[in-house]
């Protein structure tokens, strides 16, 4: 009882006989929206902005600067990675390098050039001490770049590069560049790209070639050096010839020095007992790598 008494004496002194609330809330304020944090989406979606970004037709996505013909000083890793330690052992010393940004996509157009055929000019061959092959410096057009030189290539040499696919197979000269459909079956080759416009990843040691085995349903076989074979479509670009620097492998030592000037430490001094992987093994070939994407038989139904 007395509490309605109470209740009826506070309504009392407010002046109405209704019954609400003992207290009224301040009128809401409208609070503005909060932001949306887009460092917190991209991070949240880190791997699918990097595959985006890391795409297949850029083949110089490692490269932080521009293009250049110019050598780049490199500084030595010591077989060590971003937090010190050692991940490839072996690896110290040597003599200092300089690193010659290599283009591998030979179909590679100039800013407002028209898709079609071009011609590229040798100005000179030499050495590249990052890599075993010797390396060619071609001039076209407002250009030079850097690319793999091929076992004849000489200064003043004229190489033709096309990206189109004829009824006719053509007749290439060493170190012209073609897709591996307009080339002819049996055709050496090197350069040769995984995917169309992705640039060389196959075929470029010192000597190396491949062979053209067969074409089926626009897309070629190649047999690799390593004598294992890969499909891939025909579209992609390969550059007829043999890989310069064919006597790579038959360099003499001759003493433990040059392997330090070359950058190579001695094993371990460790004593390694010889397991079973010391001896003689006759294995068969892998299958087939294949970089095509063949539908299956449900997507014709």
């Amino acid at each position: 009882m007395d509490t309605e008494q109470a209740l009826k004496a506070h309504r009392a002194e407010r002046g109405s006989g209704e019954e609400g609330p003992l207290f009224q809330l301040p009128p809401s304020i409208p609070v503005p929206p909060k932001p949306t944090c887009l460092a917190g989406l991209v991070h949240a979606y880190r791997e699918i902005s990097t595959s985006a970004v890391l795409s297949t037709s850029d083949p110089l996505w490692k490269c932080r600067i521009k293009y250049t013909t110019k050598p780049i000083g490199m500084k030595k890793t010591g077989g060590r990675d971003h937090t010190g330690r050692i991940r490839v052992h072996r690896i110290g010393g040597g003599h200092k390098q300089r690193y010659r940004m290599i283009d591998f996509r030979r179909l590679n157009y100039e800013a407002g050039q028209e898709p079609g055929f071009f011609e590229e000019k040798v100005v000179q061959v030499r050495y590249d001490p990052c890599r075993s092959a010797d390396i060619a410096l071609v001039a076209g057009g407002k250009r030079r770049r850097w690319i793999i030189a091929t076992e004849n290539m000489q200064a003043g040499d004229i190489l033709k590069t096309s990206g189109q696919i004829g009824r006719m197979t053509v007749s290439a000269n060493e170190g012209d560049a073609y897709p591996v459909g307009a080339l002819p079956v049996g055709t050496l080759i090197n350069n040769l790209e995984s995917h169309p416009g992705k640039g060389a990843q196959y075929i470029r040691a010192a000597g190396t070639c491949g062979v053209i085995l067969r074409k089926v349903n626009e897309t070629v076989i190649i047999q690799l050096p390593s004598k294992r074979q890969m499909q891939v479509m025909e579209t992609c670009m390969a550059t007829v010839g043999r890989v310069s620097n064919v006597d790579h492998n038959k360099r003499i030592i001759g003493k433990a020095g040059r392997n330090r000037w070359l950058g190579k430490r001695p094993k371990s001094g460790l004593w390694h007992r010889k397991g079973g992987w010391a001896g003689r093994k006759i294995r068969p070939l892998p299958p087939m790598k294949s970089y095509v994407n063949i539908p299956s038989a449900s997507a014709h139904v």
